[in-house]
Formats: structure tokens, sequence, C-alpha cells
């Protein structure tokens, strides 16, 4: 090492293993469970890009992985949607706007945007994976030109469930995008949409060409067995499809192996793949 070597300074100042300080600046209720928050870093983004995730910090509590919901941006502030399960969201659910909290990240491979331009999208999305797929959704909206037809399919338990509701509205009014939701039940609300289970939405989907088109989904794991199922039945290519497994990581760095999966690791060889190339793990869908 050379005298006075500040390279190990800089090396931990950069690294996205440590955590870093970010403040709440906006917080609200979502559903019952869920609350979208807006954090600040001091003096530069967070530099993610759309799937990616970051691990959130509690002193004295733990850690978490958490979706990052906005798409990328110059600016220092960043979105997230947290779903109050455990201690360490419990805690983040607790702070008020001004609290500060640990960051370390971004993490994990994002949704292959660059790759897709030129082609058509479509968007099937279940419940709070809503969340890591609206920073695509957001991206490819902001470079609307990029891409072809864009078709956003959302689906939740019942109406109390839905999430980005303002924005869902403004989805349904552009003449740009394709914009179909469904609840599983309405649980006595009142409700005039489809119901249904969200594979009861691909049925609908006329126009969309599986040679041309990249379907992107993104819920919870019962749900991807039967959408790759309908997906076939469209005929699109394994290759054409893409899934997004945020479940059961905790490190973030592939040490605690919670989210392995034979040879991979969830946390960092994904969370983003191409359903081709993990089809044959049986323990991925």
């Amino acid at each position: 090492m050379c005298d006075n070597c500040t390279c190990g300074e800089e090396i931990q100042k950069n690294s996205i293993y440590l955590p870093e300080v970010a403040e709440l600046k906006c917080k609200k209720k979502m559903t019952e469970v869920d609350s979208f928050f807006e954090f600040e870093l001091k003096g530069h983004s967070l530099g993610h890009l759309p799937g990616q995730f970051a691990e959130l910090s509690i002193p004295g509590i733990g850690e978490a992985p958490i979706s990052v919901s906005s798409p990328p941006s110059d600016n220092n502030r960043f979105e997230m949607v947290i779903r109050n399960v455990g201690s360490v969201t419990n805690a983040i659910h607790s702070l008020k706007e001004g609290d500060k909290i640990g960051i370390r990240g971004p993490f994990g491979t994002s949704f292959p945007m660059n790759n897709l331009k030129g082609k058509s999208l479509l968007f099937v999305t279940g419940g709070i994976g809503l969340v890591p797929a609206r920073s695509a959704i957001l991206y490819a909206l902001n470079n609307r030109s990029d891409y072809k037809d864009i078709t956003i399919l959302f689906g939740c338990k019942d109406p109390s469930q839905r999430l980005f509701t303002d924005e869902i509205e403004d989805w349904k009014k552009r003449d740009d995008v394709t914009f179909i939701e469904t609840v599983d039940m309405t649980n006595g609300e009142e409700w005039d949409g489809n119901i249904g289970v969200i594979t009861t939405l691909l049925p609908m989907l006329k126009n969309v060409d599986p040679l041309e088109t990249y379907a992107i989904v993104v819920g919870p794991p019962i749900m991807y067995k039967y959408v790759i199922m309908g997906l076939h039945d469209m005929d699109f290519s394994d290759k054409n499809i893409i899934v997004s497994l945020e479940r059961r990581m905790k490190c973030g760095v592939g040490k605690c192996g919670h989210c392995q999966m034979d040879n991979i690791y969830v946390c960092q060889d994904g969370a983003v793949f191409y359903y081709d190339d993990i089809k044959h793990l049986k323990e991925a869908i």
C-alpha cells in the first residue's frame, strides 16, 4: 500500500455494501398493510435500474430487502412501497417524515429495458408485484417512443388491495397504453370491473403478437405457474418471458443462503431472470 493511501477510504465511500443514511421525505398509506415511502439521499442518486432492490436498515432491529418502485432518476430521491409484515418493516412503518434510515444497494439484476427497445411489452402484475414492475412501467412510459405496444395487467385480492390508484386512472386514460385490471373477489365493496384471477385477463388480449412482445411477470409465487401456462397458450416462447423472483431474500450479498435455488442466489443472480434460464430449477416457479 502506498504512503498516505486513501484507496480503501474511497472504496468504502462508494461501496453499495456499506449502509448510508437516507431521510424519509414523504409517507402515505396505500392499503391496510402497505405504505408508500419517498426517501432522499444526500448529494447523489441511488443509481438503480428498473427491477433492482435495496436493503433498508433500522439500527438495533435489522434490515430487509425492499424493491425500488420509482424509475431511474438523476435526482437524489427514490420511492418504495413497503408491506408491514415483520419487525423491520413494522419499524419502518413507524417512521415519521424527517426520520433517517440506513440503506445499502442497489442490488440485483434489472429488467432489460435497453434490450427490449423496439419491442412490445406486456406487464402481468399481481398484488404487491406491481411495486417493482412500476419502476419498469414508468421507465417505458417516460421513454414511450422506444417501445411498440404497452399492455399492463394488474390483479389483486379485492378492491381495498389496489395500489397506485391515481396512476392507474391515468394509465386507463392514455391512448398509447392498454390497461386492464381485475380483483379475485369484491368482499362486498363497490366494484364494477373484472372479477377473477389475473389469468382470466389473458384471453382478452387479442392483438398481442407473441413474437414481438416480451411478457414481464411479477407477483406472488403461486401466480407464476398459471400465468406462464396462459402465456404458453398464447404461443409465447420461454425466451420472451421475464420474471422477477423477489422472495426469500435477506442479506442481499449471497451469504445467508435464504434465496438459494440450486447454484443460483436470487439476490445476486436475480431477482430478474429470463424464464428460459431458470425453468429447469424446481424451486424457481
